[in-house]
C-alpha cells in the first residue's frame, strides 16, 4: 500500500470481515466490541488461546478506525496534542500514544502512523468521534486538516510464535517492532505493522475492505487458526494490557493507568504535560492499574461492571477485566484493576467477591 493510500475507519455497525463471513455457511456469532460487531468465537476460546500462545491465530480488527492529518504543520501540531514524541518519529514508524486534557486526564488512546506526507491516528470506533471533537478545538492558525476516514480500508490481526513465518509464506515483508511497511499479502496490496505484544508477537494488516475475507482465508489456509473476541480478551488480560473505557478512563492520569510506553518525557510541551512531569519528578500517584491473580475462578464481568477490591474490610479499588485462562497444565484466573497504592504497599492479597486478588509483579508474567 503506497503512502498516499487512505487508511480509513469503517462507519457501519458490522466490521468488513464480520459482514463478509456472515454471507458464508457456518458464520460465527458476533458481538459488539469497541463500536462494531466482530466475531465472538470460532473453535472455542480455549483452543483459540492455545493457538495464540503456541502457534498462530488470525483475528478481526475491523473495529479500529482512523483519523487522517495532513498539512505542513501536522507533525508539530500533533506533537503538541499527544503524549508520544511525534517529532522524533520517521516515516514507517508507529507508536502508541495518549490524548490528555489540561488536567492530565486521559481523553483517549491510539497509535500514530507516521507516513512521509500524512499522519494517521488509529483508535477504536467507539473513541473516534470524541477524539475528533476534542482535537479539532485546538486547530486555530495551524495548517492542519484533521478528518475521519471512510470505510474502504479495514484491518486484520495475526498473533503467535508462528505469525511472522505465516506472513512470510504469504509474501509479506516482516517489519521490526514499532514499524510498518507496504507489501503484498497473498497477492493483495496491504500494509503490515508489528504491534505491541508482551507475551506473543503480533502483527496488524491494513487492506481494502473488499479484500478482508480473501486475506483471512489465505491466512487460515497457511495455518493461522481463526480467533474470536473471547480468546483475544483472554490474551489481553494475560498480557496485562489495559483497555481504554474499561480498565482506565478520563478519570485517570497516565501513570495511574500504567501506560508508560505511551509517554515521551523529553519531547517538549503538550497538553497535560505539566501534570505528567510533576508526577514523574515527584514519583507520586495515589492509585495504580495492576494485574492480579485470583484465588477463585474468574467470573466474566458484564460491560461496565466492576468488582470491588477491599483491604481490611475497607474499599481499596476495583477489578475491571477478568479472565479464566485455561492452559494445558492449569487454569490461571487473572484480572486487571485499579487499586490504591497504600493497599499495594501492604504486600497482602486483597479481598474480592468469593476470594482474594494478589497483585502480579510487573511486567506481567506469562
Amino acid at each position: 500500500m503506497s503512502e498516499t493510500v487512505q487508511i480509513p475507519s469503517p462507519a457501519a455497525a458490522e466490521t468488513a470481515l464480520a459482514a463478509g463471513l456472515a454471507a458464508k455457511e457456518g458464520a460465527p456469532e458476533v458481538a459488539m466490541h469497541r463500536g462494531a460487531k466482530t466475531p465472538l468465537r470460532f473453535a472455542g476460546r480455549a483452543a483459540e488461546l492455545e493457538a495464540l500462545l503456541r502457534a498462530a491465530a488470525v483475528y478481526d480488527l475491523g473495529y479500529r478506525a482512523f483519523l487522517r492529518l495532513t498539512g505542513k504543520d501536522r507533525v508539530r501540531w500533533l506533537n503538541g496534542m499527544v503524549t508520544q514524541g511525534v517529532k522524533s518519529m520517521a516515516p514507517g514508524q508507529v507508536a502508541y500514544t495518549l490524548v490528555l486534557n489540561a488536567q492530565g486526564r486521559i481523553q483517549g488512546d491510539g497509535d500514530v502512523y507516521f507516513h512521509a506526507d500524512t499522519l494517521f491516528l488509529e483508535s477504536d470506533r467507539s473513541q473516534v468521534e470524541r477524539l475528533l471533537a476534542h482535537l479539532k478545538r485546538f486547530i486555530i492558525m495551524d495548517d492542519v486538516k484533521l478528518e475521519e476516514m471512510d470505510a474502504s480500508i479495514t484491518a486484520i490481526g495475526v498473533a503467535g510464535p508462528r505469525a511472522a513465518d505465516i506472513l512470510g509464506e504469504l509474501g509479506a515483508t516482516i517489519p521490526e517492532p514499532g514499524r510498518f511497511g507496504s507489501c503484498r499479502v497473498a497477492g493483495l496490496d496491504a500494509m503490515v505493522a508489528q504491534g505491541h505484544g508482551p507475551v506473543v508477537p503480533r502483527f496488524e494488516i491494513h487492506m481494502p475492505a473488499d479484500s478482508a475475507v480473501s486475506v483471512w482465508n489465505a491466512l487460515v489456509a497457511a495455518g493461522a487458526a481463526p480467533c474470536g473476541l473471547e480468546a483475544m480478551e483472554d490474551l489481553r488480560v494475560l498480557e496485562g494490557v489495559p483497555l481504554y473505557g474499561v480498565d482506565f478512563s478520563d478519570k485517570h492520569l497516565p501513570q495511574e493507568a500504567n501506560v508508560q510506553r505511551a509517554l515521551h518525557f523529553t519531547k517538549g510541551c503538550y497538553i497535560g504535560q505539566e501534570i505528567v512531569e510533576r508526577i514523574r519528578s515527584r514519583a507520586t500517584v495515589h492509585r495504580s492499574l495492576r494485574q492480579f491473580e485470583l484465588s477463585t475462578e474468574a467470573r466474566g464481568l458484564a460491560a461496565g461492571e466492576k468488582m470491588e477490591l477491599r483491604a481490611g474490610g475497607a474499599s481499596a479499588g476495583e477489578l475491571t477485566s477478568t479472565a479464566a485462562i485455561r492452559l494445558p497444565d492449569r487454569t490461571r484466573n487473572l484480572a486487571l484493576g485499579v487499586v490504591r497504592v497504600e493497599a499495594l504497599e501492604q504486600n497482602e492479597a486483597l479481598e474480592c467477591d468469593g476470594g482474594t486478588a494478589t497483585p502480579v509483579p510487573l511486567p506481567p508474567q506469562p
